[in-house]
């Protein structure tokens, strides 16, 4: 490796909130620079504690941690930025990817930049880019929308509005409710429509459909629902 990169694991910065990356599943893509502020920062804020406790193990640390919860998080913000403000150094993760990405810490964060506190991203695993990236569909543009709506009516009112848009949709899907939004895009967007579905990225059934609507639907509707998906939409002028 040239010596100009060269990685520097330098120690935090005092009143510095670090958004650290975690692995989407498997822990070996924990980097460096991520596992020395694990060990590092006074303070580690987290969504589960009992998930993070792992994480740390594999980096080595025995920093305390913070819950920190996306149904209290304002409240919570609070508390964390008299820490910051004290001088503290502080990790935020999620119980994996990159937090503040449908994931806690939007709150968090802005909080600090309205504080004038500094915030350093510390970039890593991310199941967008993961699904996008090994989907073959273009990725000269995209659109991430996270988890849509629980109820059908919605999903599908979403789909009519981008049903002509002009680059790539990624979203989020739970085991549950994968099959209906499966459904969906075919009744919405016709069984040609070329889709993505990858399901537990990373982890040991890693698993990515790639093909007509149709067809990726009927393969899923074969298979086991566990995991989480996410699910990548091409533009309606694409060809597989």
């Amino acid at each position: 490796m040239p010596d100009e990169l060269a990685p520097t694991l330098q120690a935090p910065r005092p009143g510095t909130l670090y958004v650290v990356a975690t692995p989407i599943g498997h822990l070996g893509d924990l980097s460096p620079r991520a596992a020395h502020l694990l060990r590092t920062c006074d303070l580690v804020a987290c969504e589960d504690t009992r998930v993070t406790r792992t994480l740390l193990a594999q980096a080595g640390s025995n920093r305390p941690l913070f819950s920190y919860q996306d149904y209290k998080e304002e409240a919570q913000a609070v508390h964390l930025i008299e820490k910051l403000r004290a001088g503290q150094s502080i990790a935020l993760v999620s119980d994996a990817g990159t937090p503040n990405i449908s994931d806690p810490g939007f709150r968090l964060v802005r909080a600090c930049r309205r504080a004038g506190l500094n915030i350093i991203p510390v970039p890593g695993p991310s199941a967008v880019l993961a699904a996008l990236c090994a989907s073959g569909l273009p990725t000269n543009g995209f659109l991430f929308a996270g988890f849509l709506p629980p109820k059908t009516s919605a999903r599908q009112r979403f789909l009519e509005r981008y049903r002509d848009f002009e680059y790539t949709l990624v979203l989020y899907e739970s085991c549950h409710r994968i099959a209906k939004f499966a459904d969906d895009i075919v009744a919405v967007l016709g069984p040609r429509r070329p889709i993505a579905v990858a399901r537990e990225v990373t982890k040991k059934f890693e698993t990515v459909l790639v093909g007509p609507a149709g067809e990726v639907r009927a393969k899923l509707l074969g298979d086991q629902l566990r995991g989480e998906f996410t699910v990548v939409i091409a533009p309606a002028d694409f060809e597989l």
